[in-house]
């Protein structure tokens, strides 16, 4: 698995999702070229979360896309996913190791410097850097003001683990977060706030591959 080749990063929210099933938004979004998804639908029961997730994964596993389970190392194992993205004040990398094997993609959002590198020290494979733009969703760590395509450079210029993007950004501005230095963008409520996930991930892949 080559996490420096992903492009577009789905993190789910069902709470945006116009109504839909969260396994219907990632569907159309794999359809539209869809790179990684982060389960993470937190407003929901620990097992509706498990349910979704197991559809999920056939659907990830059926595509060749690998399955990421926001937080909940317990839940990433319980739906056999590819790995676990980590907050500043989740359980530490070390520990998403031990119980996920050394082979699991471990993720962690930053929003300076000085968190990228910790991150990068303990061993994360690849950041999520953000909110890059202002965002209102409470599903996107970070100044909810936006840190900027500036802090995207920093960090960039810091670590040398791949660095995606996330927070307000869609088709519109996602190519300068990659000509900052980001490997890609991760996208909520751009894809599953959408009238036509798989056409706003397709738009969003075209923005940051050209």
């Amino acid at each position: 698995m080559n996490i420096s080749e992903w492009r577009t990063y789905l993190v789910t929210a069902a709470s945006r999702s116009a109504g839909r099933a969260t396994p219907e938004v990632v569907a159309a979004a794999l359809d539209g070229g869809l790179d990684v998804v982060q389960l993470r639908d937190k407003a929901v029961t620990d097992r509706e979360r498990y349910e979704t997730g197991l559809r999920i994964r056939e659907l990830t596993a059926e595509a060749g896309v690998p399955l990421l389970v926001n937080d909940r190392i317990d839940l990433a194992a319980a739906v056999d996913a590819d790995g676990v993205h980590l907050g500043q004040t989740d359980l530490p990398v070390a520990v998403a190791r031990e119980r996920l094997g050394e082979d699991a993609v471990v993720g962690v959002s930053a929003s300076t410097v000085e968190q990228a590198e910790a991150a990068e020290a303990a061993g994360a494979d690849y950041l999520g850097v953000g909110a890059v733009y202002g965002t209102d969703s409470k599903d996107v760590s970070g100044d909810r003001d936006g840190i900027g395509v500036e802090r995207i450079a920093a960090v960039a210029d810091a670590v040398d683990v791949p660095v995606f993007g996330i927070g307000g950004i869609d088709a519109s501005n996602a190519a300068p977060v990659v000509e900052a230095g980001a490997a890609g963008v991760a996208a909520l409520s751009a894809i599953t706030a959408a009238e036509d996930p798989a056409a706003a991930t397709a738009a969003l892949r075209e923005a940051v591959t050209e």
